[in-house]
């Protein structure tokens, strides 16, 4: 087995999937809007994505313990690209309508559930025999990738949408998710599926939260991470508009967090292993509260609030790394794919949850107020959740198995 092969493709294939995804992060609005008149139909995709990523944890349970190699992830994207498709080939046949949306958005949905954390699984697996740190290195390779494209992928999609409109964008990100898939297929190396497990359909998320104590805490911050994330997308840009500087705020505050967080994922991989995993979580989740509660103060100068929001986005990448530390040291195998798809469940979960509650908070309360109470939520969550005023206790060595295996077992599995 190939291991830096396979690592390269598996990254590679984070690249273009994410490139084409982010590309494509205002098209699938336009045409629907553009194929139907109506501005409703406009958040159906994205509406109805939410409900297989919410549910995850009871019809993925078997699913996602079956995602051990590059094919069984191909397979996946395959899948996503049927829903990906649907969109496009209605709009060229004339016939897009709502059913078209909400199909899409629950196909995609399903394979974003299942394909984020078992590729972050696979790629740990495939470096576990590399070192004590590759794994957590190679994860933080990975978010790097991921970040990358938030800075390639928007200019080239206002030159495609300038040239050609949306449509173009949406076959385009059909294909590159297609190239991801083939580049998954290259992928030799599978997860070590120790015997104990080998007939297990794998334990329920809440067993391996139950049993892992830090990763519980940090799957906390991260859901109340991304229950609060609204407030800073959505709040500037409604800031913006009462202002009278509709879409500078939010160009600002997303263009800083973007070069912060890609300077963040540029130094995680180093970092991360040098520091405590719990606490450089919980320091990352602080951080970020701390910008959200002072940019109401600060929208005075577009420059200050491009700052903060770099100071986010830099501290995020390197928690997160923590977080991808913390799940690969304590976990393999089933214990392991389920802790990545806890963690990806609730925070996706709970910021499909805060952003369509989210304008109804703010209409009630205020930008300022919500920023504020998000951020000290952010930071209360940190502090709670982090080692600090409750210290945990947990063992650390590594957890194999979901149930009492033996050495014997352990050497066996890993041949």
């Amino acid at each position: 087995m190939n291991t830096r092969r396979d690592v390269s493709a598996m990254l590679a294939a984070t690249f273009v999937t994410w490139m084409g995804q982010r590309a494509t992060a205002v098209a699938l609005p336009l045409v629907a809007l553009t194929e139907t008149g109506s501005a409703w139909t406009t958040g159906l995709a994205g509406g109805a994505i939410a409900l297989p990523v919410l549910t995850s944890a009871w019809w993925g349970r078997s699913l996602r313990q079956r995602l051990t190699n590059g094919r069984s992830l191909a397979a996946v994207l395959a899948f996503q690209v049927l829903g990906l498709l649907v969109v496009p080939v209605a709009a060229v046949l004339g016939t897009i309508g709502p059913l078209h949306l909400v199909a899409a958005g629950l196909v995609t949905g399903g394979a974003t559930a299942l394909g984020g954390p078992g590729q972050r699984a696979l790629l740990a697996d495939l470096c576990d025999d590399a070192g004590p740190e590759m794994a957590a290195r190679m994860l933080a390779w990975q978010d790097l990738v991921h970040r990358s494209t938030m800075i390639l992928a928007p200019p080239l999609a206002g030159a495609v949408l300038a040239v050609g409109g949306p449509l173009p964008l949406l076959w385009a990100e059909a294909a590159s998710v297609t190239l991801g898939a083939a580049l998954l297929l290259t992928v030799r190396g599978t997860a070590s599926t120790p015997v104990c497990e080998a007939a297990s359909t794998g334990p329920a998320l809440r067993h391996v939260l139950a049993r892992h104590p830090e990763i519980r805490r940090v799957v906390v911050m991260a859901g109340v991470g991304g229950l609060t994330w609204f407030a800073f997308t959505l709040g500037l840009a409604i800031l913006g508009a009462e202002t009278a500087r509709p879409g500078l705020l939010v160009s600002a505050g997303m263009t800083g967090y973007g070069a912060g967080s890609l300077a963040g994922a540029v130094v995680a991989s180093t970092l991360a292993p040098r520091l405590a995993p719990l606490a450089a979580t919980a320091t990352g989740w602080i951080l970020l509260g701390a910008t959200f509660v002072a940019l109401p103060s600060a929208t005075s100068s577009l420059a200050l609030v491009a700052a903060l929001a770099a100071l986010g986005g830099f501290a995020m990448p390197i928690g997160i790394a923590a977080t991808n530390r913390l799940i690969t040291a304590r976990t393999q195998g089933a214990h392991r794919r389920a802790a990545f798809a806890a963690e990806s469940l609730v925070h996706d979960g709970a910021a499909s949850v805060g952003l369509l509650t989210g304008g109804a908070v703010i209409g009630l309360v205020g930008v300022g107020p919500t920023l504020a109470v998000t951020g000290v939520a952010q930071i209360a969550a940190g502090l709670i959740a982090g080692p600090w005023l409750f210290p945990v206790h947990e063992r650390n060595t590594r957890d194999r198995f979901a149930t009492n295996a033996t050495d014997s077992h352990d050497r066996m599995a890993r041949r």
